[in-house]
């Protein structure tokens, strides 16, 4: 079995960075898991005793350091962190960041906001938060916005780790109905380069191999190119593996999202390479 990398996959930088102030902030909670990748947050609980709790009510005397998710927490309850008796320590990736200090500033200037995402994933309930007014839509589909109602004046912006193509679709139906569109491409980097890796990968390959947590977008993306052009599985460890995938197949692919440490593919790869 030949087995390819994508030629961009794994850590982001805002994972990269939240996982490295994990590691310099031993026997801290984070709110809500870091990252979403189940297997580095068990690493870091054991290695680092940086564990995760659920709520701010979950913070007691034992607790002096609290860091905030990569994909940021609602304002108010940033609010609430901050007059807790610990140290907070911010992980918030700066490129969620930006689509939160856009969503505040324009929303004062009395723009109705329009969301490309997920309305349940944290990163979108966090940056809804920073909205001034209740004019706030987060859409999946054109078919979505065509039953809302809003005012001449639209922001639109993008959860980080979206197709560019289906945001596009977003902004055209915009653009094509309202007078005054301001878009936003707040899709990271990372994103689209993952992106277009996976799909280069996957028409080279007779098999895809998609490595992350399976409550994360970004990997899902990754998924869901991948499935486009090859026979493709979405796994978060080896155990997922099974060899008659494998079966009558000369070239396997291989990605991962972006809360996907190196060292959980290596460990896969090595598992693909001995069950074949």
């Amino acid at each position: 079995m030949l087995i390819k990398k994508a030629k961009s996959y794994g850590f982001c930088f805002g994972v990269k960075r939240a996982v490295e102030i994990a590691e310099n902030s031993k026997n801290a909670v984070t709110l809500g898991p870091l990252i979403h990748n189940p297997l580095e947050i068990e690493r870091l609980a054991k290695n680092y005793n940086v564990k995760y709790i659920n709520s701010i009510d979950e913070i007691d005397d034992n607790i002096k350091r609290v860091i905030v998710r990569t994909h940021g927490i609602p304002k108010d309850k940033l609010e609430k962190l901050k007059q807790k008796n610990v140290e907070v320590i911010d992980a918030t990736c700066p490129f969620v960041k930006k689509p939160q200090e856009i969503v505040e500033e324009m929303s004062k200037e009395g723009y109705d906001v329009v969301i490309y995402g997920d309305k349940s994933h944290p990163e979108i309930q966090g940056v809804m938060s920073y909205s001034v007014h209740d004019r706030v839509f987060v859409v999946l589909s054109v078919e979505e916005l065509k039953n809302i109602k809003l005012k001449d004046k639209i922001i639109t912006i993008a959860q980080t780790t979206r197709k560019i193509q289906d945001y596009l679709n977003i902004v055209n139906f915009l653009i094509k109905n309202y007078k005054e569109v301001r878009v936003f491409n707040t899709i990271c980097n990372a994103t689209f380069e993952n992106q277009d890796a996976v799909k280069e990968l996957s028409m080279e390959v007779d098999i895809m191999i998609i490595i992350g947590g399976k409550n994360s977008s970004n990997t899902k993306q990754l998924y869901n190119i991948a499935k486009e052009y090859a026979e493709s599985y979405l796994i978060e460890n080896e155990n997922e593996i099974d060899p008659k995938w494998f079966i009558n197949k000369k070239t396997c692919g291989v990605s991962a999202g972006a809360s996907t440490p190196e060292w959980l593919v290596e460990k896969i790869i090595s598992k693909i390479k001995d069950v074949t």
